[in-house]
């Protein structure tokens, strides 16, 4: 009643018409998806990665440490496969993906694949 009809359609513009008015309503989520990608899903990936390029540079003499918590010699390296001697003359074969780390690195052999 009090208010002209060009007042009206700019408090319509203003609060939320038009395109700007829906980027201002999806840059939170926007914003919000980023800071997710910075603090999660990168480190994630990265750490992934290297994970991964430990695993492909196992090699027999290594001392290694399985997601179990056991402790263990490699000793023997297959594609997806690895001998893990964890006793004296105890010799388990593990994933490869469950060596969750490498401690010490052993001289390099000449024949990865030879029994011992």
């Amino acid at each position: 009643m009090f208010a002209t009809p060009a007042y009206a359609q700019a408090a319509t513009d203003a609060a939320g018409g038009g395109a700007a008015g829906l980027l201002m309503q999806f840059l939170p989520l926007i914003a919000l998806f980023v800071l997710f990608y910075f603090l999660m899903i990168r480190p994630q990936q990265k750490r992934m990665k290297a994970h991964q390029q430990m695993i492909a540079n196992v090699k027999r003499g290594d001392q290694v440490v399985l997601s179990s918590g056991m402790i263990g010699k490699v000793v023997r390296v297959e594609d997806k496969e690895v001998g893990v001697e964890i006793a004296q003359g105890v010799n388990v074969k593990v994933v490869k993906a469950m060596i969750s780390e490498v401690r010490v690195r052993g001289e390099p052999a000449a024949a990865n694949d030879a029994k011992v």
